[in-house]
């Protein structure tokens, strides 16, 4: 896993939980924290982002609500969410990584982020995404777990560019869903390391959840929207 790593916290009843961090060198990934409010507020403070975000957070009564739906997400086993922190920079924030598991399949799963705009350009995003695709297919090999799927809007060339470095190839031009989603989308899918040794399976089209492929042009890239 080259210089991926990882500490679990644990299971309950077979759903990771918060006490889990992940590592890509400098990168330290772990749960968002109640005290990340006002970092998490400067990142949102980025007309790059804010124009494509579902859920804004531009006070902190709506940065508190969204630290809550991540931890929501962490208890339901749909939404595991993570604070990207550059140990280098003394634990700058410097984006946010989720995996979303909320289908009925279990071998399946979407992949989302964003990256603050003062530490774009160090290649934050695609370092952060190898270790999550690393610990996703780890953590949930026992269920099944075959295929991640990253999205993007078609014409957000960087998004293109991160899912290429982090090993995610194009499979699929997904049509365009307005008035949310104007213009059409690329799917990228990277398969478990047992998978992608075998044909691949056909795909069972299903509308994707594409909320988490903003922002469009931004070069935050795949953004984690809501």
């Amino acid at each position: 896993m080259n210089d991926h790593g990882g500490t679990a916290g644990g299971t309950h009843g077979g759903t990771p939980t918060p006490g889990i961090t992940l590592t890509a060198g400098p990168l330290l990934m772990r749960p968002w924290r109640e005290e990340d409010a006002p970092a998490l507020l400067k990142a949102y403070d980025d007309p790059a982002m804010r124009q494509w975000i579902r859920l804004p957070a531009s006070t902190p009564e709506e940065a508190a609500r969204w630290l809550e739906l991540q931890d929501e997400g962490w208890e339901s086993g749909t939404r595991f969410s993570f604070a990207v922190t550059d140990a280098a920079r003394g634990g700058e924030l410097v984006g946010n990584l989720v995996l979303k598991r909320p289908g009925p399949g279990p071998e399946r799963a979407e992949v989302g982020y964003w990256t603050a705009a003062w530490a774009r350009g160090r290649g934050v995003a695609p370092r952060a995404l190898e270790a999550l695709t690393d610990w996703a297919f780890t953590t949930f090999a026992a269920e099944g777990l075959a295929r991640l799927e990253l999205l993007h809007q078609v014409d957000n060339v960087a998004s293109c560019r991160v899912a290429e470095k982090a090993g995610y190839a194009f499979t699929e031009l997904l049509s365009a869903l307005p008035p949310e989603f104007p213009l059409d989308g690329h799917l990228h899918v990277r398969r478990a390391p047992s998978a992608s040794a075998s044909a691949p399976a056909p795909y069972d089209r299903v509308t994707p959840q594409r909320g988490e492929a903003e922002p469009g042009v931004s070069p935050a890239g795949s953004s984690d929207s809501r």
